[in-house]
């Protein structure tokens, strides 16, 4: 049984910045890209940022330039940090990983954390 589990999320104003933080939690042998995803209110759900084993990263233009996507492997743990927040930025921010355990075989466990709100308002 693996989980990733987010943390960070809460109202902010136009302008500010939060941190998200998601830990990866079980029998883990190892885990690959790491990335953030985002669903606003009657949105589908979209692609934030990535993040590979080896620190490699990739961005959603609409948060180019003002987020950080990171990860600490010893900690399992990948972080978002998010500058200038918008109003278009709101959404529950969910975190992704491909883990691999022992008995995961060769594709690994595509495991989805719970979702964390980010609200931005005046």
């Amino acid at each position: 049984q693996v989980q990733l589990v987010e943390s960070g999320g809460g109202l902010v104003q136009p302008g500010e910045s939060l941190g998200l933080s998601c830990a990866a939690s079980g029998s883990i042998v190892r885990i690959n890209a790491m990335a953030w995803y985002r669903q606003a209110p009657g949105k589908q759900r979209e692609f934030v940022a990535i993040i590979t084993s080896d620190g490699g990263t990739r961005y959603a233009d609409a948060v180019e330039g003002r987020f950080t996507i990171s990860r600490d492997n010893a900690k399992r743990t990948v972080y978002l940090q998010m500058n200038s927040l918008s109003a278009e930025d709101a959404a529950v921010y969910y975190c992704y990983a491909i883990i691999f355990t022992e008995n995961s075989g060769g594709s690994g466990l595509p495991t989805w954390g719970q979702g964390t709100q980010v609200t931005v308002s005046s």
